[in-house]
């Protein structure tokens, strides 16, 4: 996923972003990979997208008050209240179905929290350097953080890559890379809320997906926990950044 964002910094003449957080925000990005679909085979499709990418942006909301010295406030307090409930309701709901739930559910939330983590990176290296150097140093980092990971199964690696290059390349390019770089372009040109909101997208059709096409179930309790979950990270899309 880097190589085609390093091309385009390269002919944009941006290879080099300002500032230092692209280290951390690609530190933070490859172990959101990794904890993500390492939550998948475990937790399901649909719980590990609504705990994952609903979870990133209440986390964030609870880190704001420390790391950018935003106040809490009666909404914000209400917003974690229904997070931390429809999170519970959601584990406790699907929690039966496999043995292996529970650490999945576990490295899904891991992966909310590095993924909050690199859009506050993000959105502060945004406004000083062109996206697409932002993203290639990010992503860049990410590929030498996570490439060891490849010796760690080098007969399973290479089988990868000789029977399904051609959607690894496609799953780099577009909807990584590319989606990545869209995101990092957005921010620059819209509020935190703003982009909370569009990535509901993400966890709603991931639900839809892992439902019809794999046949995965939420008891009521997961659906009224996916329910809150998407109810709290809506509150604080209504919250203005100043406040």
């Amino acid at each position: 996923m880097a190589a085609p964002l390093l091309v385009l910094a390269a002919a944009r003449g941006s290879l080099r972003p300002r500032g230092w957080e692209f280290l951390p925000a690609g530190l933070c990005i490859g172990a959101y990979q990794l904890l993500y679909f390492s939550a998948v085979p475990r937790a399901g499709v649909a719980a590990t997208a609504l705990l994952a990418i609903c979870s990133a942006p209440i986390l964030v909301a609870a880190l704001a008050r420390f790391v950018l010295g935003e106040g809490l406030g009666p909404r914000r307090a209400a917003a974690l209240g229904a997070g931390v409930g429809g999170g519970a309701l959601l584990v406790g709901g699907a929690s039966g179905g496999t043995p292996t739930f529970g650490l999945g559910a576990a490295l899904a939330l891991g992966a909310g929290l590095s993924y909050s983590i690199y859009v506050v990176l993000t959105k502060r290296a945004a406004a000083g350097s062109d996206p697409s150097g932002l993203a290639a140093a990010t992503f860049t980092t990410a590929a030498m953080a996570l490439a060891p990971m490849l010796l760690l199964q080098p007969g399973a690696t290479a089988a990868l890559w000789r029977h399904a290059w051609p959607f690894l390349l496609y799953l780099g390019a577009v909807p990584t890379a590319g989606a990545y770089l869209l995101y990092t372009a957005a921010l620059r040109r819209t509020s935190a809320a703003a982009a909370a909101v569009v990535g509901l997208l993400e966890p709603l059709g991931a639900t839809v997906l892992g439902i019809t096409l794999f046949a995965e179930r939420l008891s009521a309790a997961g659906w009224a926990g996916g329910a809150l979950m998407l109810l709290a990270v809506a509150i604080l899309a209504g919250i203005p950044e100043t406040s």
